[in-house]
């Protein structure tokens, strides 16, 4: 049975009950919000006609921090070195239902040294296009187990975040040798992946 996650919560992802969990799916989706053409958004917004291009990243950490760039994957780096995290590709529309982009951790494998792995999305041009994180609806993140396809929780982003261009969605984090998610819905402003990944930098 799934967890339905609040901003903030955590829950514990290896507990008794998901004995023997080894590789999770991390799935995230979301929608481009209607307006009317012509309206407010369209008058506003100058490329409002232009698809929203949500761009998800893992960054895998040591101590909290980003080390290395190969630790960061995403559509221009799939797969981790290790084989222990990766992308599934590129979503560029965001159209259609269910999750929109998805990304495998094999936690099981997940080497020592990483103890966080940080699921960010960013809106790709999102200052030349003038897009934000307002203009779309349903987002969520979603935590699946791979044995069975069984959703173990979901978090639905409900706040408002209007001018935020980029999302630090939740996190897999290990603690006490058992990994756990912290639901986060984070919005920033930054412009791109790279001044994301400057927030987690040694």
């Amino acid at each position: 049975m799934s967890v339905s996650l609040k901003k903030g919560q955590k829950v514990n992802l290896t507990k008794e009950t998901n004995s023997g969990l080894n590789t999770v799916l991390v799935g995230l989706g979301w929608d481009e919000a209607t307006h009317k053409s012509g309206g407010f958004l369209s008058s506003l917004f100058s490329s409002a006609n232009q698809s929203i291009d949500c761009d998800t990243s893992a960054l895998m950490l040591k101590n909290g921090k980003l080390c290395n760039t190969q630790d960061v994957i995403y559509f221009g780096n799939l797969s981790h070195s290790t084989g222990t995290v990766t992308h599934l590709g590129d979503n560029l529309t965001g159209e259609g239902t269910g999750d929109d982009e998805q990304i495998i951790v094999n936690l099981a494998q997940v080497p020592q040294e990483y103890d966080r792995i940080v699921i960010v999305v960013n809106i790709y041009k999102a200052l030349d296009r003038n897009q934000h994180f307002g203009m779309i609806r349903n987002a969520f993140i979603r935590i699946v187990d791979s044995r069975n396809n069984a959703e173990l929780c979901r978090f639905n982003l409900s706040d408002d975040y209007t001018n935020m261009t980029a999302m630090i969605f939740g996190e897999l984090y290990r603690s006490n040798n058992e990994w756990k998610f912290n639901a986060i819905g984070q919005g920033t402003t930054d412009a791109g992946l790279k001044e994301l990944l400057a927030r987690f930098h040694d």
